[in-house]
């Protein structure tokens, strides 16, 4: 499309908008239902195309794609109606006797722009938030996942009216045209709402372009995700958590645990158990496992093997597979893969000394998207908690922050801005407008000039303050 098209395409879904259609939670009940169904039926041609994209093992895919998508619109579903109800709000004493409520309202026409990574529940559970809070949403996919955003389209175009829901692809690619030509020209339209997942690089576009319209946005970004094991962890559990958290999508997931941080005297141990906990999730020869994913892209491999060679670390990799076994190896805070985030399936783990300097080396850094700790002490997890800054985690276990439909996800500092899943999605979407409702016979005059003597000491009396 050209950016005239956008423009009609605009005006076309605002006027669906205004049309007050959204509105009515059972509308949205409805396409949210719809939205499931429809999901359900097409579960195997949805599994190919993550296949094709990304070589996802079915139940992988299952787990972290289309069963969290159909949580999402189950949950919206059932709270459409409740969730759009007025909330009512204690007052205070200052403008007693007034009634107060807290009215949630659709921003109205929302953009949605999805990774590659997790291309399928990436897109929609943005869009099942949008749609629950009753706005309009155009979902733009990422290029790296045709297949996925090919069904994505057929999805979207069965369950909604082209003005109320729509997916927008990129253009072939044609000699002089940017890969990122679609998007921009997106961005430089004006929204009521952008959603973006991806990079901090990119985030950083994407609030540039949404100033020009002073449009809010959230940003659900990634980082240096640290994974710290005391030395009275269960270790066994441990290994196999982590080794499990790092496999997913062959590593390119952004809650993954991207370093290891251990107590010294455990670190050896607990490296030989992951990697114990590899061989037995992917057998002998993990390139040609059934159960692991590929690396998204040439570029992407090529960099984590670039990496690989600057931290002095042999790999097992497949250049025509775009497959790279995963491998952990110690390292030290200098080390070249603790500058950006991996993204893949390279693990370096280093010991510390004391908790003291593991939790320094973690906050001099930008805020985590996640944080994960292995201990049984209670004290420790409570420090941990208290000290270090991050988006979500877990305590004895990875990645499951994220798995949820009842926990706000989202980052803080450079790993993100704002919170979606759940009742936090649909407020995420949705102004929240506050009305106070006061009592036309009942005027107190204490808060009328002129105030006279006196008036002060019986507001201070009154109020309690």
């Amino acid at each position: 499309m050209e950016n005239g098209d956008y423009q009609a395409m605009q005006a076309r879904m605002r006027r669906f908008f205004f049309s007050g259609a959204t509105l009515e939670p059972a509308f949205r009940k409805a396409k949210l239902r719809g939205l499931a169904v429809a999901i359900r039926r097409r579960e195997k041609a949805i599994l190919a195309a993550l296949h094709d994209d990304l070589a996802k093992p079915p139940c992988e895919a299952f787990l972290t794609e289309i069963a969290e998508t159909l949580d999402a619109a189950k949950y919206n579903a059932a709270r459409a109606a409740a969730l759009a109800r007025p909330r009512r709000v204690w007052p205070g004493r200052t403008i007693l006797p007034a009634g107060c409520k807290v009215h949630p309202e659709p921003f109205g026409l929302a953009l949605v722009l999805s990774p590659w990574n997790y291309p399928f529940q990436l897109s929609l559970i943005p869009l099942i938030c949008a749609v629950a809070a009753g706005n309009c949403v155009v979902l733009k996919p990422s290029r790296e996942s045709p297949a996925t955003g090919s069904i994505l389209k057929e999805l979207v175009e069965e369950c909604f009216a082209p003005d109320h829901c729509r997916v927008v692809l990129d253009a072939p690619d044609s000699p002089g045209t940017p890969s990122e030509q679609t998007a921009t020209a997106l961005l430089a339209e004006p929204w009521d709402f952008i959603f973006y997942t991806g990079s901090p690089r990119v985030g950083h576009i994407i609030m540039e372009s949404a100033a020009r319209h002073l449009t809010p946005v959230c940003l659900e970004l990634g980082g240096k995700s640290p994974v710290i094991v005391a030395k009275d962890a269960d270790l066994a559990v441990a290994a196999r958590r982590i080794a499990w958290g790092k496999l997913l999508n062959a590593g390119q997931t952004c809650v993954a645990p991207d370093y290891l941080l251990a107590e010294r005297t455990i670190l050896d141990e607990l490296a030989g158990r992951i990697r114990e906990e590899w061989g037995r999730m992917l057998g002998p020869d993990p390139l040609r496992s059934a159960d692991y994913g590929r690396i998204v892209s040439q570029a992407a491999f090529d960099r984590l093997c670039g990496l690989a060679a600057r931290c002095g670390v042999e790999i097992q990799e497949d250049r025509e597979l775009l497959k790279i076994a995963p491998v952990i190896f110690e390292t030290g805070f200098t080390s070249p893969a603790l500058q950006d985030e991996i993204f893949g399936p390279l693990l370096p783990a280093i010991p510390y000394d004391s908790l003291d300097a593991a939790l320094a080396y973690i906050r001099a850094n930008p805020k985590p998207l996640a944080c994960y700790l292995f201990t049984r002490d209670r004290a420790v997890e409570k420090r941990v908690l208290r000290e270090v800054s991050f988006g979500g985690g877990c305590i004895n276990d990875v990645a499951l922050q994220a798995s949820s439909s009842r926990l706000p996800f989202g980052g803080v500092g450079r790993s993100g801005m704002g919170r979606y899943h759940g009742r936090a999605g649909f407020d995420l979407f949705s102004n929240l407008k506050s009305v106070v409702r006061q009592w036309p016979t009942l005027d107190l005059p204490l808060r009328y000039p002129p105030y006279g003597k006196g008036r002060l000491g019986w507001l201070r009396r009154l109020l309690g303050v």
